[in-house]
């Protein structure tokens, strides 16, 4: 019981302390992990516009495509990469 109250507690400190619930910022670190992830498969910055997103895919398309000797599962996640990548761009606007 006296754990339960530390987690409430603790909560309410992050809460405070934060401007956010624990569980928030856990989310938000995920965000950009993933984020993160994309842009190093793109072999882009962080700072990378919409053009150079869409070249770094290309390219990318180019070295994993099934007819180059690639996968289609590496063709979904230079996909996925690429879609939230130009997502956080348009957020970002």
């Amino acid at each position: 019981m006296n754990l339960l109250w530390l987690a409430v507690l603790g909560s309410l400190a992050v809460r405070l302390l934060a401007g956010r619930w624990p569980w928030q910022l856990w989310q938000e670190s995920e965000r950009a992990r993933t984020a993160t992830r994309a842009r190093n498969l793109l072999g882009v910055s962080a700072k990378a516009g919409r053009d150079e997103i869409i070249e770094a895919h290309k390219r990318l398309l180019g070295q994993v495509h099934p007819d180059r000797g690639g996968t289609s599962e590496a063709v979904h996640e230079a996909n996925a990469a690429r879609d939230l990548l130009l997502a956080r761009i348009v957020q970002r606007q």
